[in-house]
């Protein structure tokens, strides 16, 4: 099952979907029981800037389903009541260390995101439906002018699972990482140096609009460079910057057959795919039909989601998040055997999503969250443990 940390994180039902998968992937046992209400976060600044720091703690408490957000010490509190038209949320900032210091904060089992900003607090909201989040695609968003970023973990009694992700848009670095029983601690999500400027730069020597996923501040301050659906979304990028690869991918799969073996774990388990007309059909091995796609467009594939919808299930879900990789990753023409996990044949097709190809290229260990399934063939930015002693957050250079 994916372990996937999305973007769509706080929305109740992602979190019990999110839920869901983590217990399935790692059943409780007795030593996982002894996993903490809370465990200790090192914060530590690396930035070189000089801007204050504000840290957030945000999400659903796992034991009750509540949202709510947690203060240094690892309390929970629970959202007040919201409104029509929004409502200023408490304040739940924490003060984060300053330039080349270290603060610790304690993190509950939650569900959630871990944001920090630098050089002004975030601006939440409440509604009558739960936490509005900041929304970077839309210009008029009151967060949108703040350098800001978030990390996103899962902790309950089976452990916690930590990434750093780049779903949503490409800003501030920084990498996670965790400290196991045995005392070795392991990190994910630095750069390789010059890797900020490298990711962005590429961009911009980008034709087809991905120079315009960059955003800047009026003070020349680069504040992020939007991932590419929301590039769609804001009309950056083109609505056909993906069709050439999806015709040719549809082209192909009309003659020939797309075999998914969506569990590493169980190689027997295979999907057959053929197109007929505008649609691919999968049949299992006894020749059944379990379930077709649509000819997916740019938002479907970006996003992982439309035409690729990926419920939390043992069939339609594992066929799309291997479809949404390939087609990503542009590998669905060169193997017709998915997914792909050679991250040599990723990216190499012209028509590609060149977000995520920057971004991989720039990690120091190759891993990174650039779409909702990048974690197909393990490739995603994650560190996981079942008995953490402490989480770790790097803000990184930006140079």
């Amino acid at each position: 099952m994916p372990r996937r940390l999305t973007h769509r994180l706080l929305a109740p039902a992602a979190a019990a979907a999110l839920l869901a998968a983590v217990l399935a992937v790692h059943s409780p046992s007795s030593a996982d029981a002894a996993v903490p209400a809370t465990i200790p976060l090192k914060l530590t600044n690396n930035s070189g800037r000089s801007d204050a720091v504000y840290v957030y703690t945000i999400g659903t408490l796992l034991s009750t389903g509540q949202q709510g957000w947690a203060d240094a010490n690892g309390t929970f509190h629970a959202w007040p009541a919201g409104g029509n038209p929004p409502t200023p949320a408490p304040d739940a900032s924490i003060p984060g260390p300053a330039a080349g210091q270290s603060t610790t904060i304690r993190i509950p089992k939650f569900s959630g995101r871990i944001y920090f900003s630098y050089g002004q607090k975030l601006v939440f909201k409440l509604t009558t439906g739960g936490l509005v989040q900041p929304a970077v695609q839309n210009p008029t968003d009151p967060n949108h002018d703040i350098l800001f970023n978030w990390s996103e973990y899962t902790l309950n009694d089976s452990g916690l699972w930590l990434n750093s992700t780049q779903v949503d848009m490409f800003s501030a670095p920084y990498a996670v990482g965790v400290q196991r029983s045995d005392g070795t601690t392991v990190s994910t999500g630095h750069l390789k140096s010059g890797g900020y400027n490298g990711v962005l730069n590429d961009l911009r020597g980008r034709s087809g609009g991905w120079a315009g996923l960059i955003q800047t501040r009026s003070d020349g301050t680069v504040l992020r460079a939007l991932a590419p659906g929301h590039g769609l979304e804001s009309g950056a990028l083109p609505a056909s910057v993906m069709d050439d690869y999806i015709n040719r991918v549809w082209q192909k799969y009309a003659s020939t057959t797309l075999t998914v073996t969506p569990f590493a774990d169980q190689p027997n388990t295979k999907y057959f795919g053929r197109v007929s007309g505008n649609v691919m059909n999968f049949t299992n091995g006894s020749g059944a039909v379990v379930t077709s796609f649509q000819k997916p467009d740019a938002d479907s594939v970006f996003g992982c989601h439309k035409l690729l919808d990926a419920p939390n299930d043992q069939v339609r879900g594992p066929i799309s998040r291997t479809l949404c990789a390939g087609f990503n990753r542009s590998t669905l023409l060169v193997n017709p055997n998915q997914p792909d996990s050679s991250a040599a044949n990723f990216y190499q097709d012209a028509v590609t999503n060149q977000y995520a190809r920057a971004i991989h290229a720039q990690m120091a260990d190759g891993k990174a969250y650039a779409f909702a399934f990048d974690d197909v063939g393990n490739h995603e930015s994650l560190v996981q443990d079942g008995n953490p002693q402490q989480a770790y957050l790097t803000l990184d250079p930006f140079n």
